[in-house]
């Protein structure tokens, strides 16, 4: 406590003797007797500008071409493509008009510093000046907004007919994936349905989900469009994948979707990276708990060839699943009749 008192009272005693030196100035410049005085440290000042300028330039082009090869992670889609012209674009003209600024903010600190022979210029306003920097931000922020527009527009367009569908589910702490069967439609869903055998929750009244397929790692051919239907279980998560350029939010509730066209295999990639044991990863990017950091899943790209011949091997889940097998096999099956305005549900036999 008296530590406390001690340096509060030398707080005060400093705050006075500050102010007992500002009296005396205005004091001075009252009697006509105060002579300001620009000493060198006003030219070293100014020196140092120039200096920061050079040194901090430097530093800035190094540090960019150091980090570079983990800014530019190799692309291997076809909207990859469109996304990497549009940030070096966007990059392109923010690194000039940043450049520009600096320059020229540097320069005129030093230029315009404090001479006692000089009157600075009044200079208040200029509406043609207004105009032009006004005028000129707005039509490069329009074209870059409509590239991106534009790109955006395709990428979220409908998938097309003959997409691979992948049903993507986040939950606390790992990523769920589910392929269509032989009838290339997704079964039914439903949260009230998840337990410890039904992780996603599949409603297997549906005749659609009897041949829906589960994995632990998706695959997917190359050069073909991939349809990503994501889903969550509890918070938001973000599917990313950053080669594919694809990042998309798992919201609860709400459904989204995100397509693209791998255009590298799994095997091209190492090679084109050096790197024997590459994968693409899945990751969530979006701080969802404790465990966020687990959330990684392996995505393989094979050849066409390839791919058939993987998902031929794979089996059903409800084939793997014996016990679930026997309770749907002979259940009645639930449809949803098309064109029936009030979504009526019809009873049909099972398989």
């Amino acid at each position: 406590m008296i530590t406390l008192a001690i340096l509060f009272t030398l707080a005060l005693l400093g705050v006075i003797l500050y102010l007992i030196f500002r009296i005396q100035i205005l004091g001075s410049v009252y009697r006509g007797t105060y002579n300001k005085r620009v000493s060198t440290s006003n030219k070293v000042n100014a020196t140092l500008f120039v200096v920061f300028l050079i040194v901090g330039g430097g530093a800035f082009f190094w540090s960019f071409q150091d980090a570079k090869p983990e800014m530019t992670v190799p692309v291997a889609s076809v909207h990859g493509a469109w996304v990497n012209d549009m940030f070096w674009l966007t990059m392109a003209v923010i690194g000039i008009v940043f450049v520009i600024t600096q320059v020229l903010l540097f320069y005129y600190s030093y230029k315009y510093q404090f001479r006692e022979d000089k009157t600075a210029y009044y200079y208040p306003h200029n509406n043609k000046l207004e105009i032009i920097w006004t005028i000129i931000p707005a039509i490069v922020m329009a074209m870059l907004v409509f590239s991106g527009w534009k790109a955006w527009t395709k990428i979220t367009n409908p998938a097309p007919a003959d997409a691979v569908v992948v049903e993507i589910t986040g939950k606390q702490f790992n990523w769920l994936f589910r392929y269509p069967g032989k009838d290339n439609a997704l079964g039914l869903a439903k949260h009230t349905l998840i337990d410890a055998s039904n992780e996603i929750g599949i409603d297997f009244n549906d005749k659609k989900a009897h041949d829906d397929i589960i994995v632990n790692e998706i695959h997917i051919p190359k050069g073909r469009p991939v349809l990503f239907r994501i889903r969550s279980r509890d918070v938001i998560h973000d599917v990313y994948q950053p080669n594919f350029r694809v990042q998309m939010h798992a919201v609860p509730g709400m459904p989204t979707k995100f397509w693209f066209v791998p255009t590298k295999t799994t095997a091209e990639m190492a090679e084109e990276t050096g790197n024997p044991d590459f994968k693409y990863e899945l990751v969530c990017s979006q701080i969802c708990g404790r465990g966020h950091f687990a959330m990684r899943g392996t995505l393989v790209v094979d050849e066409p060839e390839d791919y058939e011949a993987w998902l031929a091997k794979e089996q059903p889940f409800l084939e793997k699943n014996p016990d679930l097998l026997a309770k749907f096999k002979n259940a009645p099956v639930q449809v949803v009749t098309a064109g029936n305005e009030k979504g009526k549900i019809e009873e049909k036999a099972a398989l």
